[in-house]
């Protein structure tokens, strides 16, 4: 009789619940989608790349993952791959290379050779020689928290040497490229030191 009782209660238990299954899938879902949220406003978003600024690095259409921590722990280094509001329309970004440093001195010359601090920048990411040094024909003083950034197609891109992009502060940098996810055929971590 006493076993017959347990097993009696085992069953009711085993039985699904409707409105209980109901309930757990809704905040199974929720919890997703709010993991999700989280993910892409605290950790990383998904950018697509719009121009060709960064060929041959990146091409249009690519689709990154955009590392959103890196900069709340540290700051951006030379040569980082960033993504960051275009001053005059803040809901486009745009996506360049750090080149200059807060407190550094960058100029490029006549022949297209970048300085930093007198010292010519030993780099091959730009896809050819800088034929217009814009405003950094003349040496630019970066202050705290200012960034120098240049696209690595470095004659068809809208960078710091042009006044409507400027030096970019650190504060509005959304982040670092991180992942190249799209397309399949080059996915993978986004190359960012020489």
């Amino acid at each position: 009789m006493e076993e017959q009782k347990r097993q009696e209660t085992i069953e009711k238990r085993q039985e699904k619940n409707p409105v209980r299954e109901v309930l757990s899938t809704i905040l199974y879902l929720a919890l997703v989608i709010l993991a999700a949220y989280l993910i892409v406003t605290f950790v990383g978003q998904r950018t697509e790349v719009n121009g060709s600024s960064m060929e041959n690095t990146l091409d249009n259409g690519d689709n990154l993952i955009v590392d959103k921590i890196s900069y709340r722990l540290g700051s951006p280094k030379r040569f980082d791959i960033v993504v960051f509001p275009y001053p005059q329309n803040p809901s486009t970004y745009f996506i360049k290379r750090v080149i200059g440093l807060p407190g550094e001195t960058v100029r490029i010359d006549s022949s297209g050779k970048i300085y930093i601090n007198g010292q010519v920048l030993e780099e091959n990411f730009g896809r050819e020689v800088i034929s217009n040094p814009g405003l950094a024909q003349e040496p630019i003083k970066l202050g705290e928290d200012q960034y120098f950034v240049l696209g690595d197609n470095r004659n068809n891109s809208m960078d710091s040497r042009d006044s409507r992009v400027g030096l970019i502060s650190g504060k509005s940098m959304v982040g670092k490229a991180f992942l190249r996810i799209w397309p399949l055929n080059k996915f993978g971590l986004v190359r960012h030191s020489m």
